[in-house]
């Protein structure tokens, strides 16, 4: 990437000056680097909180207050939480007060800063207190079989939140609009039409109240199904950019993308389950990571902080898997839109969010969930007519 900082790569030449080539290369470094800081900062954290005795520590603390094991189990689970949130705020304030400040990218004041924790923190007591306590009952039934309860009911509880979301949960930190539009509404509605989509309502996001970043997607489910679209976006794409865009995530469904994930993300829970309910028996789990008294609940929270470090050995298949869908959904779009308007899209989404045109080809191949600009951009150039 530092080496293509030079030059603007042929395909983009004309349409991407030189200024914001540099910059997406300068601001993918900054945030590559910081990501190395936070990756070791992390490593310490979950050294101090296995081997260093700190969830020992916290476990002992909640104990001593005598309250029933199961509520001392709710509230270690939390606390852990809550305080891996606080470790995190340092890196979080640098990552949208300097970085994202740098670059021009922040709105973000530090009254929605705060006022966004403040809101997360509630959410997490609201829906984490009675999601853990159904978790501990149903992992201490007798039987053997809890961690599978355990998997249908994080299924159930995802299906909610899939449904809740866009009614309950993200209004609490956006505001939300009718799309306005009346020209593209028309085309999203003969696009949708075409495919035999419904839709709950088009809405367009206050994104600009925290960044310059563009974006749109589709969320809920069944008769909860939105389209919402980023200010930003609709300021910076034509009628006929966004409809391209749109089929692009419309393609994500059409091509049940969002089903295999789905299916792939519950056998992946089933097996971790079943994981944790194995090593739950096993003393040396407890010891190893510095536990002294056994417990459910501590070893929900060591299997949360462990299970990460072996996880980024699936990252590169799943980041492999995302990268052909992402193929799979232009491919749909082109069809159900104009090819050529999808390309001048994603350049100006390129450009408008400094994403680097030319990115390491190893970090890429282990990291990125979308292919590099040139691929796509000539994959869709071969379909223009």
């Amino acid at each position: 990437m530092r080496y293509n900082r030079q030059r603007v790569p042929k395909a983009f030449e004309t349409q991407i000056p030189l200024a914001d080539h540099q910059k997406a290369a300068d601001y993918t470094l900054t945030r590559t680097r910081f990501a190395q800081y936070e990756l070791l900062l992390a490593s310490v954290l979950l050294l101090i909180w296995t081997l260093g005795g700190g969830l020992d520590l916290l476990d002992r603390a909640w104990r001593h207050l005598e309250l029933p094991e199961r509520t001392t189990g709710v509230g270690v689970m939390l606390s852990a939480l809550a305080l891996t949130a606080l470790f995190d705020l340092p890196a979080a304030l640098y990552r949208t007060f300097v970085i994202e400040e740098r670059f021009g990218f922040n709105r973000t004041t530090p009254k929605v800063f705060f006022s966004d924790r403040l809101k997360r923190g509630l959410l997490l007591l609201a829906l984490g207190i009675p999601l853990a306590t159904l978790v501990l009952w149903l992992m201490q039934t007798p039987g053997g079989l809890g961690w599978l309860k355990v998997w249908a009911a994080w299924l159930g509880f995802s299906l909610f939140m899939t449904w809740a979301y866009p009614v309950f949960i993200a209004p609490l930190f956006n505001k939300f609009r009718p799309l306005d539009d009346f020209e593209l509404r028309r085309r999203i509605e003969a696009l949708l039409a075409r495919n035999g989509f419904s839709s709950k309502g088009f809405f367009v996001m206050d994104g600009s109240l925290r960044s310059t970043h563009g974006n749109a997607y589709f969320t809920g489910f069944a008769k909860n199904k939105r389209i919402v679209f980023f200010d930003t976006l609709l300021k910076e794409l034509e009628p006929s950019e966004v409809e391209s865009v749109l089929a692009h995530e419309l393609g994500h469904f059409k091509c049940r993308h969002m089903l295999k994930r789905s299916v792939l993300l519950a056998c992946l829970s089933l097996v971790g389950l079943a994981c944790l309910a194995w090593l739950m028996e096993q003393p040396w789990f407890y010891l190893g990571l510095g536990v002294s008294q056994p417990s459910a609940h501590t070893a929900i929270v060591l299997f949360l902080m462990v299970a990460p470090v072996f996880g980024v050995l699936l990252q590169p298949a799943l980041a492999a898997l995302s990268r052909r869908q992402e193929f799979e959904a232009d491919n749909f779009a082109a069809e159900q839109a104009d090819a050529g308007s999808l390309i001048q899209a994603l350049v100006k989404l390129y450009r408008g969010n400094a994403r680097t045109l030319t990115p390491d080809p190893l970090y890429s191949a282990f990291h990125d969930s979308h292919p590099p600009a040139a691929l796509r951009v000539a994959q869709l150039a071969a379909k223009i007519r």
